[in-house]
């Protein structure tokens, strides 16, 4: 089967868009996904500095339809993605280590849906570990043994060594998406990720 490579941090509420539609993407192409959890922190201090001083300082007609394409893309998704009034941005080290536990789990799609939906949906702060630990028991994880993980050196390694990687293939955010080596950048572009699927498979 060909593959999709998604690079993701659960911290961006465009790569919670581009989750929830990419699994009938998948299906449809015949097409595997290979998840790669980031810090996408990482890659913005690395390559992607500017990202900050938009933040800070919007365009405000920029800034109004941006909110307003948000919500049209939430409706179109059937998600609710509210801005996190409280904490923004949000420190997702722990959630992002997290994912690549229940990756090894078999819990991945359920437990970052869990996280999605705790941060964009309920404002919940998921640089808490007490957060976490509820999205992970409500994705079927061992809440002890998704606690220990988070400090695991192998899962902060796999972590800092997939935001290199991205880096080192010329990302610059999440979500992004590798299809035989050609790089798709955001939620609008799964579109073009499932036309390249389909050509791929045989």
């Amino acid at each position: 089967m060909t593959k999709l490579e998604f690079y993701f941090d659960c911290s961006s509420p465009w790569t919670y868009l581009a989750f929830t539609r990419v699994h009938a993407l998948a299906q449809r192409a015949g097409a595997t996904i290979v998840w790669k959890p980031i810090l996408v922190g990482g890659v913005f201090n690395a390559v992607n500095q500017g990202v900050y001083e938009r933040r800070a300082r919007p365009e405000p007609r920029q800034k109004a339809y941006y909110d307003k394409d948000m919500q049209d893309w939430a409706r179109l998704c059937g998600v609710k993605i509210v801005w996190p009034p409280r904490v923004f941005p949000v420190n997702s080290v722990a959630a992002m280590r997290g994912a690549w536990h229940a990756l090894d789990e078999g819990r991945l799609v359920p437990y970052a849906t869990r996280v999605f939906q705790a941060y964009w949906g309920e404002d919940h702060d998921i640089s808490d570990r007490t957060v976490l630990a509820a999205c992970a028991a409500e994705a079927g994880l061992d809440v002890a043994a998704f606690g220990a993980a988070l400090d695991d050196p192998k899962n902060k390694e796999r972590l800092r060594a997939a935001t290199d990687e991205l880096i080192a293939r010329n990302g610059f955010g999440s979500p992004t998406m590798f299809v035989d080596g050609e790089m798709y950048f955001g939620n609008d572009r799964l579109p073009l990720v499932e036309a390249a699927l389909t050509k791929a498979t045989p």
